[in-house]
């Protein structure tokens, strides 16, 4: 396998916290990949260390062949930490970081105006930055990680305070990089971006690689354990008779009323639709495939972590 990043029992250490414990992690070339993980899980630590902010105490680390610093013109790398030159206009802050990436005056600038259009920010180019919104900053910031066409681009928690319209916006932006050859590798905690997104998912919590698949096999991987049986008339009468069926542990009304049929631990969902069907109660049965938010709360869980539901995004 062709890797784009390499970490080989990787290990930090701050005071005595263990922020990242023996990691070994390979990410493919041309892969869009997904670091998962609650909050203070090991993710940014783990990508400060990639782009050689940080060093690790222990371990390797092999990002494009060689390290991040040596390799700085082919990777694009959002940090968490958003941050701008405010009093400098979008158009003269683009072609700044376009020239330290080693791109002409004329051809940054030629750039950065068509990334403006490309983001949906017509028009800011004599703005100051300061002027813009938290998420026009965040954009424009986006724009300085990828002006130089990486061929590897880093991006820490890139949806973190985005609005639904403008997460949209950076999410076909990810896609269009990736179908266009990019390696890309970013941190969320929002699973429905990693969802819709990655071919690739690594999930880390306390320091520790819990999951390191395709997303498909993730999938494959965790049978659904839920049917859902909608109903037209009540929901008591049909959750009582769904209860009552051998190898249902539980019920619950789902947002739209229909039944949740959940299966006892030792029973296989596929095996409920037919008693379930048979009640005549029903309008149609089917099997509710567990989404990534549900994998991802069952194996922090099981890691003795407290994991929570993810919260919707902030405007």
């Amino acid at each position: 396998m062709n890797a784009s990043v390499v970490l080989q029992g990787v290990r930090k250490r701050f005071g005595s916290t263990e922020a990242v414990r023996g990691i070994d992690l390979a990410v493919p070339s041309g892969c869009l990949c997904g670091v998962l993980g609650p909050n203070g899980a090991g993710k940014s630590t783990t990508i400060r260390m990639l782009m050689s902010i940080i060093y690790p105490d222990q371990g390797s680390i092999r990002v494009l062949g060689s390290d991040a610093i040596a390799m700085k013109d082919r990777i694009g790398y959002l940090p968490e930490e958003r941050g701008l030159y405010k009093k400098m206009r979008v158009l003269e802050y683009l072609a700044y970081i376009g020239a330290l990436k080693g791109l002409t005056g004329a051809e940054s600038r030629r750039r950065a105006l068509a990334w403006l259009e490309r983001i949906e920010l017509p028009g800011v180019d004599r703005k100051r930055c300061e002027e813009l919104s938290k998420g026009m900053q965040q954009k424009v910031q986006f724009i300085a990680s990828v002006i130089h066409d990486p061929e590897l681009i880093i991006l820490d928690e890139p949806f973190s305070g985005l609005d639904p319209v403008n997460s949209r916006v950076l999410a076909r932006i990810v896609t269009d990089l990736h179908a266009g050859g990019r390696t890309i590798l970013f941190s969320t905690h929002q699973m429905h971006h990693a969802e819709s997104l990655c071919d690739r998912v690594v999930l880390i919590n306390r320091g520790e690689k819990l999951l390191d698949e395709s997303l498909d096999t993730v999938r494959a991987c965790h049978r659904p354990t839920t049917v859902v049986a909608r109903t037209d008339g009540g929901f008591e009468a049909a959750a009582a008779a769904a209860a009552r069926i051998p190898g249902v542990a539980s019920v619950e009304r789902a947002e739209d009323g229909s039944v949740l049929a959940h299966a006892a631990d030792r029973t296989d969902a596929i095996d409920l639709l037919a008693p379930l069907a048979a009640t005549r109660l029903f309008s149609g049965v089917s099997l509710k495939r567990p989404t990534l938010d549900d994998i991802f709360v069952e194996l922090v869980t099981a890691h003795g972590g407290h994991a929570r539901r993810e919260e919707p995004a902030h405007a």
